[in-house]
C-alpha cells in the first residue's frame, strides 16, 4: 500500500468477495444502482445521477458521504459531510460494474471502485475492488505536509480501512439481496 507509481505498482489496489445466493444480474441490478448505496456502504450515505442515463457508461452519480472522527483520526481526511461526483467507467449486465472518481474540475482520476460478478452453482460471486492507480486530489492534499514515515503509515492504516469497508459493504449487499 505505499505511494508507488513509477514501476506501474497502484497506491491502493484491495479487493474481498462474498458469495451470494442470488443469480449475476440480480447481484448486478443492485449494485449498479448507486443511489441505493446508503444500504450497503459505511461512507456512502447515497446520492443521484446528475447527468447521463443512470447506471450506463458515462453517467455521473453524485454521492453524498458521512465520515466519522475515528477514521485515521491523526491525519487530515474530510470528515463529516462530505460529495463526489463520479462516472460510470463501465456497466456490462450481470458481469462488472465500475466507477472512477472525479476531481474538484471534473475530471476522471486513477480511482476506481468496482463490482464484479461470476456465476457460481445456483447463485454469484460477488467481488468489490478498489484501485488507485496514482494519487487522487483529495490524497495529494492528505499529504502533502507529511514527511516519509507518516506518508507510510497513512497509506497503511488507509489501506486497511478500505480493506475493511469492502467486506462490510459485501457482507451488507449479500443482506439485502437475499432477503428478497
Amino acid at each position: 500500500m505505499g505511494e508507488n507509481t513509477l514501476d506501474g505498482t497502484p497506491l491502493f489496489q484491495v479487493r474481498a468477495e462474498v458469495r451470494i445466493s442470488a443469480s449475476p444480474t440480480a447481484v448486478y441490478d443492485v449494485v449498479s444502482d448507486l443511489t441505493r448505496s446508503g444500504e450497503w456502504s459505511p461512507e456512502c450515505l447515497g446520492g443521484a445521477w446528475v447527468s447521463g442515463e443512470p447506471g450506463a457508461v458515462g453517467a455521473v452519480f453524485r454521492g453524498r458521504n458521512l465520515r466519522g472522527e475515528d477514521v485515521v483520526s491523526w491525519a487530515p481526511v474530510v470528515r463529516g459531510t462530505w460529495y463526489t461526483h463520479s462516472e460510470v467507467v463501465a456497466a456490462e449486465p450481470g458481469r462488472t460494474f465500475r466507477w472512477a472518481m472525479h476531481d474538484s474540475s471534473g475530471r476522471r482520476q486513477e480511482s476506481v471502485w468496482a463490482f464484479d460478478i461470476e456465476a457460481d452453482g445456483e447463485g454469484s460471486v460477488l467481488v468489490h475492488h478498489f484501485r488507485m492507480d496514482g494519487p487522487t486530489e483529495g490524497i495529494r492534499g492528505i499529504t502533502a505536509d507529511m514527511d516519509d514515515a507518516a506518508k507510510a503509515r497513512f497509506f497503511t492504516e488507509w489501506g486497511a480501512k478500505v480493506e475493511q469497508d469492502l467486506g462490510a459493504t459485501l457482507e451488507r449487499i449479500k443482506i439485502v439481496i437475499e432477503k428478497n
